[in-house]
């Protein structure tokens, strides 16, 4: 062949935007509920209760990096590995599983103080 074509292969890894994007949400999905909470203690106008708007957020986040490292995965396979990204794939997943057990956790602790608030009263 006299020219080289996308499909040759030079021992480079093709980006895979889908892999760093999982790793990115994962992040969020774990980040959003302590920096919500973070947030309502050093606010004079917020208090911890306002903090679980975070939650569905943290969610969606978490959803979001599984669904992108699923693609990020099913673009290595179809690829046969050229196109990279398998670890960041795997840690996007872990984070983004990571952030849904927070949000889930955080809204345990919610509805326990809730129902714990109502019985008291």
């Amino acid at each position: 062949m006299a020219a080289r074509t996308k499909s040759s292969s030079d021992g480079r890894a093709l980006p895979n935007g889908s892999a760093r994007g999982a790793v990115a949400l994962g992040l969020l999905s774990v980040l959003t509920v302590p920096a919500a909470i973070a947030a309502t203690r050093w606010s004079t106008r917020y208090e911890l209760l306002h903090a679980t708007v975070a939650i569905p957020t943290a969610i969606v986040f978490g959803l979001f990096a599984v669904v992108l490292s699923r693609r990020a995965a099913t673009r290595v396979q179809r690829t046969l590995g050229r196109a990279g990204g398998v670890r960041a794939a795997k840690i996007g997943r872990r984070l983004g599983v990571a952030g849904i057990l927070v949000a889930v956790t955080a809204a345990g602790a919610v509805a326990v103080y809730e129902l714990l608030a109502s019985v008291s009263s």
